[in-house]
C-alpha cells in the first residue's frame, strides 16, 4: 500500500542559492507556511541567501541544525541539484522530502512556488503521496573520511581528464561479469535513471523498484550494453588505468581514486522519502518532462 503523508507541524528547509528572481514567491511561501500554522527551520546557508534578498518572513526563523532538530518533513527548493543535496543532508533520518522547483526539468521536484497554496494545504492536512526511493551505498578504504557515501541518484566510475579509457573490472555477487572498456561505467537507481543513466544509454525504470542499472560510457566495443540487475545484488569494480588514478562520483559529489583500487556497491539500509503530488505518477513525468510519445 502507497505511504501517505501524516500532517505537519514542523518543517525544514533547503534551498539553491541561485533564485533571486524569485523572491515574491518565496516570500509567499513563507507566509503560508506561517499561517498554516507551520514551524519553519531553515539550513543556515538558505537562510542567510533569504536575509540578503530582504525577505521580511525569514526574521525569527530558527536555523535548522541537523538531525537533532525535530522536523515532519523537509523542503528542497530548487533543482534535482538542490534535492540531492537535500537528501545527503537528511539520508538516514527517514524525514521525507518534498521538492519545488526553481531550476530546469526537476524531475526530482513535484511542485513550483505557483503551488504554494496546494502545498501548504497537503502539509497541513496530510495525506500527501510518498515513494520511498531506493539508495545506493559505496564502500571503500580510499574513500574520504568527510564524504557521505551514499547515492540517490548514481554511482558514475569515471576516467580522469585524459583521452585514456578505462578497465572496469566487474563481479556481481561474486561472479565475474565483464570487463568494462570505457571512458566510465554508471551504477544508477531507478530513480537515477532519468538522469546520468538515460544520458549514456541506459534504461527509464519505474522510480519504486529495486533494482540497479549497470551502463558504460562511450564503450570501446558493441558488445556491451546497460544491464538491469537485482536490488539486492553486492558489485564490485576494479579498475584500472593508464593514468594513475580515476574518479568516482556519487550523485556529482566526485573524488579521486587511485588505479588498480576496486569499490563495492550496494543496496543502502535506508531509503529517501519523496513527497509526490497528488495524481503526478511516472508515466506523468515521464510525459511532460520528457515527452514522452510526442510528435
Amino acid at each position: 500500500m502507497p505511504l501517505t503523508l501524516p500532517p505537519v507541524s514542523r518543517i525544514a528547509l533547503f534551498g539553491s542559492l541561485c533564485q533571486n528572481d524569485r523572491r515574491d514567491g518565496l516570500e509567499h511561501l513563507l507566509m503560508a507556511l506561517r499561517k498554516g500554522g507551520i514551524a519553519v527551520y531553515a539550513e543556515s546557508g538558505f537562510k542567510a541567501y533569504l536575509e540578503s534578498m530582504g525577505i521580511e518572513s525569514v526574521t525569527g526563523i530558527p536555523q535548522w541544525t541537523g538531525p537533532d532538530t525535530p522536523v515532519d518533513a523537509a523542503l528542497s527548493i530548487g533543482g534535482d541539484g538542490t534535492f540531492l543535496r537535500s537528501a545527503r543532508r537528511l539520508g538516514g533520518t527517514g524525514i521525507p522530502i518534498c521538492g519545488i522547483n526553481t531550476g530546469h526539468l526537476g524531475f526530482l521536484a513535484h511542485f513550483t512556488l505557483e503551488d504554494t497554496d496546494l502545498l501548504v494545504a497537503l502539509l497541513t492536512a496530510g495525506g500527501a503521496p510518498v515513494e520511498d526511493r531506493m539508495v545506493l551505498r559505496v564502500e571503500s578504504p580510499s574513500i574520504p573520511p568527510a564524504l557521505w557515501p551514499y547515492a540517490l541518484n548514481e554511482v558514475a566510475i569515471l576516467k580522469e581528464e585524459t583521452s585514456s579509457m578505462i578497465k572496469v573490472s566487474m563481479e556481481i555477487d561474486g561472479c565475474f561479469l565483464a570487463d568494462y572498456l570505457a571512458d566510465g561505467v554508471v551504477i544508477s537507481t531507478p530513480t537515477g535513471s532519468t538522469a546520468y543513466n538515460l544520458a549514456a544509454g541506459g534504461p527509464l525504470i519505474e522510480p519504486t523498484l529495486r533494482c540497479m542499472a549497470i551502463s558504460p560510457v562511450a564503450p570501446h566495443t558493441l558488445t556491451l550494453r546497460p544491464l538491469v540487475v537485482s536490488g539486492e545484488a553486492f558489485i564490485k569494480a576494479l579498475t584500472t588505468s593508464r593514468a594513475s588514478h580515476y574518479r568516482v562520483s556519487l550523485d556529482g559529489c566526485s573524488f579521486r581514486m587511485e588505479r588498480d583500487t576496486e569499490i563495492s556497491i550496494c543496496r543502502a539500509p535506508f531509503g529517501i522519502p519523496v513527497i509526490l503530488r497528488p495524481g503526478e505518477d511516472f508515466a506523468y513525468t515521464l510525459r511532460h518532462k520528457l515527452l514522452w510519445a510526442r510528435r
